[in-house]
């Protein structure tokens, strides 16, 4: 009994993977949403009230939501929400990228797996940043746009199901750091990030 058990779950994981190989190379039409965590390298910022410095940062965390919708065969248009954060010399570092952008999706010729498919993007952030020094005191930090560059792969599991893995550059210009009105400091929003996850595609 308990064998063919496992024969019967065998067969139905293997036609899952193949309908999801059968499938894999397009999502044309389709919503899907993504989730995934990583690590961000943040660059260095200039926070200091007396005398404008180095603020040396240090790696940080980030983790986001988004949907991607197929446009057609290649073309994707993606939306995300992420949210990074790390410490400096001075205080903690907080950044909400609101990230709008579209995606080439890459279709390998044979003998390549069909469930790999290769992307690279590229699109607009919006980034929100509040910083809070270790004396206990808060500053404000102005919001600023920028753009983004990103390349990654998504691995099929079935035709609903996929991982994900993404590299993403942010470049934008320099943000005010402000206290009461007046400016104390640069925020440099400019990061790099790499992050893994999984994606979830609505029929």
């Amino acid at each position: 009994m308990f064998k063919k058990l496992i024969t019967v779950v065998c067969l139905a994981a293997t036609v899952s993977l193949v309908s999801g190989t059968a499938m894999a190379e397009t999502i044309k039409g389709r919503v899907g949403m993504t989730g995934r965590l990583g690590f961000l390298i943040p660059a260095d910022n200039e926070a200091e009230f007396n005398s404008f410095r180095n603020n040396n940062t240090d790696l940080g965390v980030t983790g986001g939501v988004g949907v991607i919708y197929g446009l057609d065969n290649i073309w994707a248009a993606e939306f995300e929400v992420a949210r990074s954060a790390f410490d400096s010399d001075t205080g903690e570092f907080g950044v909400t990228n609101l990230s709008l952008g579209a995606q080439y999706r890459f279709r390998l010729p044979d003998p390549h797996p069909r469930q790999l498919v290769p992307y690279a993007g590229a699109g607009l952030d919006l980034l929100v940043a509040d910083y809070d020094p270790y004396d206990g005191s808060h500053r404000d930090v102005d919001a600023t746009l920028g753009v983004h560059i990103s390349g990654g792969a998504d691995y099929f599991l079935t035709r609903d199901w996929s991982l994900n893995a993404e590299a993403k550059l942010v470049l934008a210009p320099d943000a005010d750091i402000s206290t009461g009105g007046r400016r104390s400091g640069d925020f440099d929003p400019n990061s790099f990030s790499s992050t893994a996850g999984i994606r979830y595609y609505f029929r």
